[in-house]
């Protein structure tokens, strides 16, 4: 099959139209018991765009123009506050029996809120064609996290084809999920980052032709062009991921640990690395991870003593909200926040995100987005605005207040980047 072909009207068209919240035309206006004359006329007006449509590869993802759900990134006005930004991230995405992908997929739009999915490239490569993963440093098939069966990936397309219809990013989390010594990722080089990034690529953009599910509806994007950040497995390997990235065109990474403080780019990325709050009841801060939540509560036990659930999940919560705070009272540096779909300990850090989500993100100044939002925010402004954000330590707003202290006259936008002014005539 050609690289990218059309398609005319069908079952898989029409199937990925009823999923998309923007329109798509099907071609077959002339169809038994269709318009006709000036109702047709009015029908047609009334109608939402036509949306280009071209498979790719095997069809297993599809173009299908720009993503929908997307806002306008605009640079900040002279003296403007800047406007708290939270992103919600997930490690791993897949749908499986917990259903906590479609759960959180409907958290998110009840809330006002987009998210980063970083799917692992194994959940969408079901077991018996296993040896299709060749693994830096590993036997083929080897893999830390297992493998799919065929139901599991035909739940797992159908959340990540609605997730990014509604305005979510889809990353990755690469593939076998090798942590530690003895080739985990932390001792891959550049080249074997390069080879796992396009094994994570292939698997997306070959599922149909490695399940047989060849009438099955598409992802409604790109991959290649989809694809534009990450983290690493246990945050490892950073180092050399980030350098692979940069030279394949990536746009961020966020495999690291950082303050509440505004971002700035490494090696030509934005570097949106994980962060450190405050932790209920101790005198030292934890990463905003569910993981690490768990793993200073009840260990290496992911289902700990029932009777602390309750205390644990609100002491995550407490954290997470002292934390968004803290930026928002303070410098308004993104949250960044990481989670799994796990129900470690009861499902208790499911609860503590959830309610985390619905207290933050209604705010009218609060801004809960995925990373790629964030990374197009941040490239819109004026590199001397950002300058100057990143000279306020964690929770240090402006002594001055924000109008005095972005009160300069910033370099007029690049003609073309969002928020530019209009040309004059």
């Amino acid at each position: 099959m050609a690289a990218t072909q059309r398609i005319a009207a069908g079952a898989v068209v029409a199937a990925v139209c009823a999923a998309s919240l923007a329109g798509c035309a099907t071609g077959n206006d002339d169809s038994e018991g269709g318009a006709a004359g000036p109702q047709k006329a009015k029908a047609a007006a009334q109608a939402p765009p036509k949306r280009v449509f071209r498979l790719i590869g095997d069809g297993s993802t599809a173009y299908t123009g720009a993503q929908p759900h997307l806002p306008r990134a605009e640079r900040l006005k002279p003296g403007e506050k800047p406007p708290q930004f939270v992103v919600f991230s997930w490690d791993g995405a897949g749908e499986d029996s917990q259903k906590l992908f479609s759960h959180f997929r409907e958290v998110a739009k009840e809330n006002h809120a987009t998210m980063t999915y970083f799917l692992s490239g194994v959940y969408m490569l079901p077991e018996d064609k296993r040896a299709e993963y060749r693994p830096p440093q590993h036997s083929p098939g080897r893999s830390d996290i297992g493998f799919n069966d065929e139901q599991g990936i035909a739940d797992t397309v159908k959340q990540l084809r609605l997730a990014w219809l509604e305005g979510n990013e889809i990353g990755t989390h690469f593939n076998g999920h090798f942590c530690g010594k003895g080739g985990g990722v932390g001792e891959w080089s550049v080249a074997e980052w390069k080879d796992e990034i396009a094994q994570a690529k292939k698997f997306v953009k070959s599922w149909k032709t490695n399940t047989g599910m060849t009438k099955a509806s598409p992802l409604p994007f790109d991959y290649d062009k989809e694809l534009v950040g990450a983290r690493t497995p246990c945050l490892e390997g950073q180092r050399n991921f980030m350098r692979a990235a940069s030279e394949l065109g990536f746009r961020y990474d966020t495999s690291g640990v950082n303050e509440q403080l505004w971002p700035r780019k490494k090696q030509g990325l934005w570097d949106l690395s994980m962060q450190l709050v405050p932790f209920p009841g101790h005198s030292y801060e934890q990463l905003t991870m569910d993981y690490n939540f768990m793993v200073n509560q009840s260990g290496t036990r992911t289902q700990g003593d029932p009777a602390k659930y309750r205390f644990w999940g609100d002491q995550m919560r407490e954290g997470l909200l002292k934390g968004f705070y803290r930026a928002y009272d303070g410098n308004r540096a993104p949250l960044i926040i990481g989670n799994h779909f796990e129900s470690w300990n009861g499902g208790t850090y499911m609860r503590a995100v959830k309610e985390t989500i619905e207290q933050v993100c209604n705010k009218s100044d609060v801004r809960c987005v995925s990373f790629r939002q964030l990374a197009d925010w941040l490239d819109a402004q004026d590199p001397g605005t950002l300058d100057k954000l990143r000279t306020l330590n964690v929770g240090e707003a402006p002594k001055q207040g924000w109008q005095d202290f972005l009160n300069g006259h910033p370099a007029p936008a690049p003609k073309g980047v969002p928020g530019a002014p209009a040309a004059k005539r």
